[in-house]
């Protein structure tokens, strides 16, 4: 039996000179084909100094916290996980200066928190937590937030420049499932979205 030979494209794909990049891929055809990829939502925390270390009433740290899409599993042995932080953000900046951060799994109830923590210019995050329930993590102390699918404690194994954006690779160093409830919460086309 002869197998039929698959003819060879006849147009070659050709870049769009309004692109702008030299790879011929402008940044909305590249956001647009990007949106199509669903992700999960996740709340990456941690602690920085108190921004007002001359007065005395003011905490000795802040809780610090980011929503991120772009957070992936990579490795099992060592257990390794990475998220990618826009350079300049200011959890870019903090976990530049200290190695310990956190993560939460968010539920598709946790919608809000999602949403609360993706506002960019913010001074301070103190009363974006003040009615979100947490625990401190054992080793980064940073909030792991209640109700979250999944909650992990790292510490920055290695940092990777990429574009516009630092790889955070970190070392899991505490993983626990603490809540069986409900779904993820996902990310696709631009929205917060429940699977089913």
């Amino acid at each position: 039996m002869t197998v039929p030979k698959t003819p060879a494209a006849t147009s070659p794909i050709i870049p769009s000179p309004l692109s702008g990049h030299a790879e011929g891929v402008s940044n909305d055809e590249f956001r647009a084909a990007m949106s199509r990829l669903a992700s999960g939502v996740v709340l990456v925390t941690a602690q920085e100094p108190s921004l007002d270390p001359d007065d005395p009433s003011a905490p000795d740290v802040e809780d610090v916290g980011m929503t991120a899409t772009a957070f992936m599993s990579v490795s099992l042995d060592p257990p390794l996980v990475l998220v990618s932080l826009r350079d300049g953000s200011r959890m870019d900046e903090l976990l530049e200066e200290q190695e310990l951060w956190a993560v939460s799994v968010l539920s598709e109830s946790q919608r809000h928190i999602a949403g609360r923590f993706a506002m960019k210019g913010r001074l301070s995050d103190r009363l974006l937590f003040a009615d979100i329930p947490y625990i401190r993590g054992e080793y980064s102390h940073a909030p792991l937030v209640g109700g979250a699918l999944a909650v992990l404690e790292c510490r920055t194994e290695q940092r990777v420049r990429a574009g516009d954006h630092t790889l955070v690779i970190g070392r899991v160093l505490t993983a626990r499932a603490p809540s069986a409830e409900g779904g993820p919460l996902a990310y696709f086309r631009g929205r917060y979205r429940q699977l089913g």
